[in-house]
């Protein structure tokens, strides 16, 4: 289009209508913006790496208080083909913890903090760096900057080779997701005890691939999420990120968080879909190569 000369601005832009008693589902202008969807003006932030528009999201709160999550910077991008917010799992697990939301047990989880939960607690305090915190213990095999799979092997009955690899790396991820909880806690200076009961509530309560149930009842007194982006903070209001399916005693209420590991190079990614882009419109500027926010009216 812009080859053929057929858009003025280089620009496209998204509106998605939250409000289920009006007929206009959405709407994607090719060329420009509607000023009639959003309010304010739109806050931008540069393209990081053109694949998807990705961009660097900042801090991440709940309640108007940093989690500690992101507060180095995060890749982000914005898209409109997913429909939930989704995230690396044991950030996601976190957060669906403080709204609430049920999950799922994970056996690697629970068996990483019940064998080697306090001996990873003391290896933190020791200032052991995090990265080699799982391969101290022996579940992950260090390369000297990540924690590797160490590909283990063996040979069956028949003779056959078969690769323990994807065990290794279920048991190897639990940890160093561990680690991360571990990190987060020492920061709020909790003890040794209530840092073990958190992780381990977390290991019960992993997101469930169904979606994270959240009570009804419970909304109205769930704190607001936040994301910094390009220095503002974009804020969600519980309404905004609880999806809530059907009405009366057979309505229920989901997590808008979803869990999703993308491996890298390409990940970790964030992925702000349609419960952030519904709140905010939504901006790609092909000149400029940024992405643009403004809330949406």
């Amino acid at each position: 289009m812009i080859a053929q000369g057929l858009v003025n601005q280089h620009v496209f832009s998204f509106w998605l209508n939250r409000n289920a008693n009006n007929g206009d589902g959405g709407e994607i202008v090719f060329g420009g913006s509607d000023p009639k969807h959003y309010k304010g003006s739109h806050t931008y932030t540069r393209v990081t790496r053109k694949a998807y528009w990705q961009f660097e999201m900042g801090d991440f709160l709940i309640g108007g208080k940093s989690t500690g999550i992101c507060v180095d910077g995060c890749a982000a991008i914005a898209d409109s083909g997913t429909s939930l917010i989704a995230g690396p799992i044991g950030v996601i697990a976190q957060i669906n913890e403080r709204i609430g939301a049920t999950g799922v047990a994970n056996k690697e989880c629970k068996q990483v903090v019940s064998g080697y939960g306090q001996e990873m607690i003391e290896l933190l305090k020791s200032e052991t760096p995090p990265a080699q915190v799982c391969s101290k213990i022996g579940l992950c095999a260090f390369d000297g900057t990540s924690g590797v799979s160490a590909g283990i092997k063996r040979v069956t009955g028949e003779g056959r080779t078969t690769s323990v690899h994807n065990m290794f790396d279920a048991t190897c991820n639990a940890c160093e997701m561990v680690v991360t909880w571990m990190q987060s806690e020492f920061v709020q200076n909790h003890t040794k005890e209530g840092m073990l009961e958190y992780v381990d509530r977390l290991c019960h309560n992993m997101p469930s691939p169904m979606g994270s149930y959240v009570d009804c009842r419970h909304i109205d007194s769930l704190q607001s999420v936040s994301f910094s982006i390009g220095g503002r903070i974009f804020e969600l209001q519980p309404e905004q990120y609880i999806l809530k399916v059907g009405d009366g005693f057979v309505a229920h209420c989901i997590s808008g968080f979803t869990s999703l590991d993308i491996p890298p190079p390409v990940g970790p990614l964030w992925i702000l879909g349609d419960v952030f882009m519904g709140a905010y419109h939504t901006v790609f500027d092909y000149d400029k190569m940024s992405v643009g926010f403004a809330a949406s009216a």
